[in-house]
Order: C-alpha cells, then sequence, then structure tokens
C-alpha cells in the first residue's frame, strides 16, 4: 500500500484527497452540462462519479499518486478536481508509464485562474515525486481554456489523434521546459 495522499495548499486553494463526503459536490459538477461538453458530452449518473471516486482512492492506495479536490481556501467552497492518473487509455499511440495531468472544475469558478493555479500545484508535487519526469494531458481540441491552462502551465501540442471515435490533442510537459 502506498503512502496516503499529499495535502497542497496555494495562496488561494487546499487541494486534499476525497472523502465520500465529496460526492454531492462531485456528482452535481460531473453532471453539468458546461462541464462535461468536451469531457463526453454527457452528463456522469450517480454510480459513474462514485466509480469516478473509488478511482482517485485507488490511484493513490495502488500508485502513490491521483487526484485531489480544489477547494477554495477562505470559504471551503468546492471548486472541482485536478491530478495525476494512469487510465491505461486505449489510445495510439499509447500513453502508459506517463502520468496524465487532469483537471476539471466547477463552472462558478471558471475564469478565474483556479485550474492553472491547481494545476502548478499538483505539478510542483509531481515535479519533486519525478524529478525530471514528463507527463501529458490530453484536450479536445474546441477546448480552448483547457488549452489554455494547458499552455500556461507548460503543455506542448505532441500530435493529433483520436480517443474513443474523437479528435484529442495529446499534449506533453517536461519539467524542464515549463
Amino acid at each position: 500500500m502506498s503512502t496516503p495522499p499529499t495535502l497542497l495548499t496555494t495562496a488561494r486553494l487546499t487541494l486534499t484527497p476525497h472523502t465520500p463526503a465529496d460526492f454531492l459536490d462531485s456528482y452535481a459538477m460531473w453532471s453539468d452540462p458546461e462541464v462535461i461538453r468536451y469531457i463526453g458530452g454527457k452528463p456522469f449518473t450517480r454510480e459513474e462519479v462514485w466509480a469516478r471516486l473509488l478511482r482517485y482512492a485507488g490511484h493513490w492506495a495502488l500508485l502513490g499518486y491521483g487526484y485531489w479536490v480544489v477547494r477554495d481556501k477562505e470559504s471551503g467552497r468546492f471548486l472541482g478536481e485536478v491530478g495525476l492518473a494512469d487510465y491505461h487509455r486505449e489510445i495510439e499511440p499509447s500513453l502508459l508509464g506517463t502520468p496524465e495531468m487532469g483537471w476539471a472544475l466547477d463552472p462558478a469558478g471558471h475564469g478565474r485562474g483556479y485550474a492553472t493555479e491547481a494545476v502548478l500545484a499538483a505539478l510542483a508535487w509531481a515535479d519533486l515525486k519525478w524529478p525530471g519526469k514528463d507527463t501529458v494531458c490530453i484536450i479536445a481540441p474546441e477546448n480552448q481554456p483547457s488549452l489554455r491552462v494547458a499552455h500556461k502551465c507548460g503543455y506542448r501540442e505532441r500530435l493529433r489523434t483520436t480517443y474513443k471515435g474523437n479528435p484529442t490533442i495529446v499534449l506533453r510537459r517536461t519539467p524542464d521546459a515549463s
């Protein structure tokens, strides 16, 4: 069993491991049409969000890394989720062996720099855990807000492919290049 998830803080945010108490906030976010517009386009069911929370915990337990809940430091308000994963995606070329960064924020937090701040905190943690190791992210070409976050965090487009039949951009970040 791996070490417990790390708590992270930034000037405005706290990043904490998921608990069952985060379920309703997570469900509200993942069932919002604006959030899932570029992530499959179909709101997640309660069952799918519960499986997602279990997957987050499983990443930490088995791999020693995973996703965090992002909250406003002052109010404690749920803002979203950010983290690193190994999803064993059926995508060509394969991403296996390279941690995949991901993020999703509640629409109320969009446009305020929270995603960039949270991703940079998670990447700083990753750079300490895996010095010099690249990370990747995949983003739908039409998801301009996420592409801007990725670029601000040092990700650069490496190739375009398809994932689950949809056009997808694979971006890579080398720690020295960010």
